[in-house]
């Protein structure tokens, strides 16, 4: 059988990772607090949950794909004076690459203290070559769970998280990569939509505390002092935002609480970007809630992904929420890439977190939140217009999927919350 690029062999090996590496399950959430953005108790239920402080004085700077999410890394690298932080989950090779590199590298010959984290398995198609221009130039490059034979289920828990920091004031993070495919204006084919955010203000240092975690533990050192942690973050703008970071190999499931909570409270609107879009009971219950109580829920996906059983099983819980008025639509130009939510227009988050068992439950992630009405119109313009390039996905259409779509549906169902 071939669904879509989807073959018996693929289902056989998903079926082998499930029985070698198992499966994470998040905690029962059956009951969510009745809180709504605006309540005096909504900031600190928030940052409970998230275990993170919503802190204010920050300016956030929207990055809209490779045109904007590049220059901006560049400018960030070259302008560094004392330190450089960098976990990236993708690498790969190409121009863009080649120049990320030879900017680190550059700011490493001048004395600069870089520090480079890249994943173990996200970094597989990274030329030796660059790990070794960094490595001469004087970087500090470590593996992130570098591939083991003998601790395959260690191997399952990967980190997910894009951060670069440099000289403890500047960040930007977001879903973005380093390769050719996220260059570009994401409307054209073969190259990636995606959005990413530039910072500065009290909350880079949060940004920096989620690099010095995963550094301590693939590193055994434990970065700080001024060069990481400026003793003045004076204040950038106007802004409030929120640092969440998840691992759940620690034990924690901040992002996903957080963002059970937040679809809880709206009252207005949500407006979900995703590209990896596997709800479970639990956060398809909280839409299905919220669309009965008069909220306009619209979902964003790819029409093309990178991984074709991925959508096939996206797909196959779109039920529901088509049934309760949920408006779907297909991404068409580009493979859709980008992490965003928005709801009631001035709360949204960006990140690297997917809204499926892999990002919740297995994976290192992290998403910045703003709370801000300006960036929240900002994000909803952006939705609209992403939609106006997207495929409208109706009830009837999904009803009448294909039989081959519905026996896919069926084999992968057991390995689901392996996706």
């Amino acid at each position: 059988m071939h669904v879509r690029g989807f073959t018996v062999t693929s289902a056989a090996w998903l079926l082998v990772a499930v029985l070698i590496v198992g499966c994470t399950g998040l905690g029962a959430h059956e009951q969510l607090p009745d809180v709504e953005l605006g309540d005096a108790s909504f900031y600190p239920t928030l940052e409970a949950y998230a275990g993170a402080p919503i802190v204010g004085g920050n300016d956030v700077r929207v990055l809209l794909n490779g045109d904007e999410i590049f220059p901006a890394i560049l400018d960030a690298i070259r302008s560094a004076r004392t330190s450089i932080t960098y976990a990236q989950y993708f690498f790969e090779q190409g121009q863009v690459v080649d120049e990320v590199v030879a900017a680190l590298a550059e700011r490493c010959r001048a004395g600069v203290a870089a520090h480079v984290l890249l994943d173990g398995v996200g970094t597989l198609s990274m030329p030796a070559r660059h790990t070794e221009q960094l490595k001469t130039a004087g970087c500090d490059v470590r593996t992130f769970r570098p591939l083991r034979p003998w601790a395959l289920r260690r191997a399952n828990n990967r980190n997910h998280r894009r951060i670069l920091v440099v000289d403890g004031r500047v960040a930007i993070t977001g879903g973005s990569g380093v390769s050719e495919k996220w260059t570009g204006d994401g409307r054209t084919e073969d190259h990636w939509r995606d959005t990413d955010v530039r910072i500065e203000g009290p909350a880079v240092a949060w940004l920096q505390a989620a690099f010095v975690e995963n550094w301590l533990e693939s590193a055994k050192q434990a970065l700080g002092g001024e060069a990481y942690f400026p003793r003045r973050q004076e204040p950038k703008g106007p802004v409030t935002a929120q640092i969440v970071r998840s691992s759940p190999a620690g034990g924690s499931f901040a992002m996903y609480s957080t963002l059970l909570i937040a679809l809880h409270a709206a009252r207005r609107s949500i407006r979900i970007t995703n590209p990896y879009f596997v709800l479970d009971e639990a956060m398809t219950a909280a839409i299905v809630d919220r669309m009965r109580r008069g909220v306009s829920v619209e979902v964003l996906v790819p029409g093309t992904i990178d991984h074709a059983f991925v959508r096939q099983a996206s797909r196959a819980t779109w039920g529901p929420l088509l049934e309760h008025g949920v408006k779907m639509y297909e991404y068409a130009p580009a493979l859709l890439h980008a992490k965003t939510i928005v709801i009631d227009g001035r709360w949204v988050t960006v990140g690297s977190t997917n809204l499926d068992n892999r990002s919740f439950a297995m994976n290192e992630e992290l998403n910045v939140i703003v709370y801000d009405g300006r960036l929240g119109q900002r994000f909803e313009e952006i939705f609209a217009v992403d939609v106006r390039h997207a495929r409208p996905i109706t009830l009837e259409q999904w009803r009448h999927r294909g039989a081959s779509a519905r026996l896919f549906e069926l084999v992968i169902a057991p390995v689901r919350d392996l996706l």
